[in-house]
């Protein structure tokens, strides 16, 4: 076996395809499209370089495997890193070899960034290769399915409308509310949230524009959001109605599901979980955190299953949500999903 190594050309992803067959991890399947042509960063696109390994036979080389490394507008800090050998030409040195000429190019990434970080599966091959060369995990993400009922509804005060009688029928209907998606008020805690919850991997500065774009724009199929507020009060004392909305406690935006294939043998299950991303205030104390995230869900669950991701730094959904798989009203969805770094 000879392996000779070169830059990747236009073409390289269809024959890898062949050589590769389907990906192995959900890992693979997103990190496969970040192979292509290498790239100086100067023409708008992320700085980019990407390495093939060709099996030479006969004097012609076959492609069996690929790396690539590359800078990332979110989370800055770190370059990402993906390498896929070909299953018959693993255990070689080729992986080995791809990563030490990546780590020799990061060397020279114009943002002065060569610390690495990748994606795997615990127990996969990947996860083996990362940690034979030294990438520990730094985050573990899950997606987790919290099935409808599983938490008990909280219940909010009758509402005092201007100083007439309490109605209960309106309860909590000063603290629920919907929020476009649009809302600047949304897209500042949105925003300042997931920052707080990525001191491991810093985002770096989010504009308003990049939350937007990242978390709530019509491309990224956000299509509404729910908050739960704290109670509005009175700067003129007990019965006299509020003039102002209470300050946002969580948040929930929810995102429509990709539209069917017309091909797909398996119709679309008529109880499908609904994709959402659940976050708070980040000033609160630990406990208010918690009390918010969990009255949230148990209204977003209450008659429909919800999916969430949950990583290992969202300590609020975690207090709501861990109980939960382990009591078995909520279970999770594939496997862990480890960040891993040097």
């Amino acid at each position: 076996m000879a392996i000779e190594y070169r830059e990747w050309r236009e073409g390289d992803d269809l024959t890898l395809l062949e050589i590769w067959g389907g990906p192995e991890t959900e890992q693979a399947r997103q990190f496969r499209g970040a192979l292509a042509v290498s790239s100086t960063g100067k023409d708008g696109t992320p700085w980019r370089r990407c390495v093939v390994a060709e099996d030479v036979i006969d004097g012609v080389g076959i492609p069996v495997a690929a790396g690539v490394v590359y800078e990332a507008s979110l989370h800055p800090e770190r370059l990402w890193v993906y390498i896929e050998v070909a299953r018959d030409h693993r255990r070689a040195g080729i992986g080995a070899t791809l990563l030490t000429m990546l780590r020799r190019e990061a060397e020279q990434a114009p943002s002065g960034v060569f610390k690495l970080r990748a994606k795997v599966q615990p127990g996969s091959p990947g996860a083996a290769f990362a940690e034979e060369f030294g990438l520990k995990p730094i985050q573990r993400s899950r997606l987790v399915v919290v099935e409808p009922g599983a938490l008990k509804l909280p219940v909010f005060p009758a509402k005092d409308d201007g100083g007439r009688p309490a109605n209960d029928e309106n309860a909590g209907s000063d603290v629920v509310m919907d929020l476009a998606t649009g809302s600047v008020e949304l897209t500042d805690v949105v925003g300042r949230y997931y920052t707080s919850i990525h001191g491991w991997d810093s985002p770096g500065v989010l504009s308003v524009g990049q939350v937007q774009k990242l978390f709530l724009d019509d491309l990224t199929g956000a299509h509404g959001a729910i908050v739960l507020r704290a109670e509005p009060a009175s700067a003129f004392g007990a019965g006299v109605a509020p003039s102002k909305k209470g300050r946002i406690r969580a948040f929930a935006v929810s995102y429509a599901e990709p539209a069917q294939d017309p091909t797909a043998a398996a119709p679309a299950q008529e109880n499908q979980a609904t994709d959402v991303f659940v976050g708070h205030e980040p000033a609160l104390d630990a406990d208010d955190a918690a009390a918010a995230v969990r009255d949230l869900l148990a209204l977003l669950a209450y008659q429909h299953p919800v999916m969430l991701e949950l990583d290992d730094s969202m300590t609020a959904l975690r207090a709501a949500v861990e109980p939960l798989l382990e009591s078995g009203k909520a279970h999770q969805q594939g496997t862990d999903t480890l960040v891993v770094s040097d």
